[in-house]
């Protein structure tokens, strides 16, 4: 037993070696420069959230104003959070109304703007459209006239006029004899009860007279 070697586990020396290289410094190199202090950067990462939040605000803000009304008032609606606003006075409440009523005229402003810069885009300013005819233009229409006989004179300036009607009857072919009466105007109070008279529409003159006189046809004996 004592020739045989000592088993002995020889420890390495190289980490031992590569320690004490790593601890040793040259005596001509340079400082090592200072780490970067972490609350330097702490403002900028404190920035960066605000500016998210701002972006998104003006994101928000774009988006509102691109949806239409009939979005936008949805969107009010889902935000409500169904408590009853405290009450108001009369001044007040106009006052809101007054503001409600510049927002939306300053949205109607930009939208007819919008829609401006679109058609001259298109170009379609450029086309010749046809003048558009007056809305209440003077036109004359093809009047009324009736014939019938006077039945009451009493009234100044106004005659009642029968009107007498005959048709045939389209299933039986029986002449169906009818009369209804009208008010005339009449200036000059020409016409007397009996005469035959002429009559033509015209404007409301009253309550009840659409008709004025043309000429007495026949007198009455």
């Amino acid at each position: 037993m004592a020739d045989e070697p000592d088993n002995e586990i020889e420890t390495p020396t190289e980490p031992a070696e590569a320690a004490s290289t790593e601890d040793a410094v040259p005596e001509n190199a340079a400082p090592e420069e200072a780490a970067p202090d972490a609350s330097a950067d702490a403002p900028e990462q404190a920035e960066t959230p605000a500016r998210a939040e701002d972006s998104s605000d003006s994101a928000d803000a774009r988006a509102a104003g691109a949806l239409s009304p009939k979005e936008r008032r949805r969107k009010a609606r889902s935000t409500h959070t169904g408590e009853a606003r405290p009450a108001r006075s009369p001044e007040e409440r106009h006052a809101e109304r007054l503001a409600e009523r510049k927002t939306k005229a300053a949205r109607r402003r930009a939208r007819r703007l919008q829609e401006r810069a679109k058609r001259a885009a298109r170009g379609g300013d450029a086309v010749t459209r046809e003048p558009l005819a007056p809305v209440h233009a003077q036109t004359e229409g093809v009047r009324k006239v009736r014939q019938g006989v006077v039945v009451s004179d009493r009234a100044d300036k106004t005659i009642t006029v029968r009107i007498d009607t005959a048709r045939r009857h389209r299933r039986y072919e029986k002449i169906v004899r009818s009369s209804s009466t009208l008010h005339a105007h009449d200036e000059n109070n020409d016409a007397h009860e009996g005469d035959t008279v002429r009559v033509i529409e015209s404007r409301p003159l009253s309550r009840t007279k659409r008709w004025k006189l043309v000429d007495v046809l026949e007198r009455a004996r």
